[in-house]
């Protein structure tokens, strides 16, 4: 039985909740990835940024990107994976909730983060599918 863990890819890189959305819009294209976890002062887990974030909150709405912090982005409830749980609760999670990534945490630190691009990589064609089908409706 396979777990988040065996799923997620590591090395994650947080943006700090006093960042500004210039930096974490330059972060994400320097990493070519579409969101990122945003930690505290304390270094926990706090939310995530998305590039569609920057875009809607940020430039669409005038803002001044490099004084914009992201603490300043409305946060929806974060929805999490325990690094132990079967990568099928996980899945039944970012189904449910209609996300393309979820953060995973081990205890209270971020270990790891699973993309749908994960799961297309590592689960059946039809696990996939029903997991694309979820989010885009």
């Amino acid at each position: 039985m396979a777990t988040a863990r065996d799923l997620m890819h590591t090395g994650c890189t947080c943006v700090k909740a006093t960042d500004t959305a210039g930096n974490a819009a330059r972060l994400m294209a320097e990493l070519n990835i579409g969101a990122l976890p945003v930690c505290g002062e304390d270094d926990k887990l706090k939310g995530m940024v998305t590039d569609r974030d920057l875009v809607l909150h940020v430039m669409a709405a005038g803002e001044d990107a490099e004084s914009y912090t992201i603490d300043r982005l409305p946060q929806g409830h974060l929805v999490l994976a325990d690094a132990g749980e079967d990568v099928e609760i996980t899945i039944a999670k970012m189904k449910e909730h209609q996300v393309n990534r979820i953060p995973v945490i081990d205890g209270q630190r971020l270990v790891g983060i699973i993309s749908l691009q994960d799961v297309s990589h590592r689960m059946p064609e039809s696990v996939t599918g029903g997991l694309v089908e979820s989010i885009r409706s």
